[in-house]
């Protein structure tokens, strides 16, 4: 039986899931193949893991499903969750080390989010206008 791993990657409101297992280097995002993904710049981003991973990365498949947020967020919540996935199916101390030197969003989730509305207030900080005439 082959080696399977599941990695996740979360931004803002995105989420994504990682199934990483041996194969041919066929890499799926939400059943399409990623070559086929646009915007192009979004497809590149995805693709930083897997570029750094080398040669690794012509070894292995990833399914990846990404839900929620937009299109930027999903894909950095994959790029996230393929990271982390090829980290845990490997178990490479080297291979992290160089996703976090590169970038460490590769390895950590940027836990910034959306700040809800206040009550009787417009937007998260602006304060109601008063007129003190």
């Amino acid at each position: 039986m082959s080696k399977t791993v599941n990695a996740s990657g979360k931004r803002k409101r995105a989420v994504a899931r990682a199934t990483v297992s041996a194969g041919t280097g066929m890499i799926r995002l939400n059943k399409r193949l990623l070559a086929t993904y646009e915007p192009e710049v979004y497809r590149l981003k995805i693709l930083e893991p897997i570029i750094l991973a080398g040669e690794l990365a012509k070894k292995i498949d990833i399914r990846i499903t990404a839900a929620g947020g937009g299109a930027q967020g999903q894909a950095e919540a994959a790029r996230l969750a393929i990271a982390r996935g090829l980290v845990a199916f490997t178990g490479s101390k080297a291979l992290k080390k160089e996703f976090l030197n590169y970038d460490r969003q590769l390895m950590i989730a940027d836990v910034r989010r959306n700040e809800p509305h206040k009550p009787n207030d417009s937007k998260p900080r602006a304060k109601r206008q008063t007129s003190y005439r």
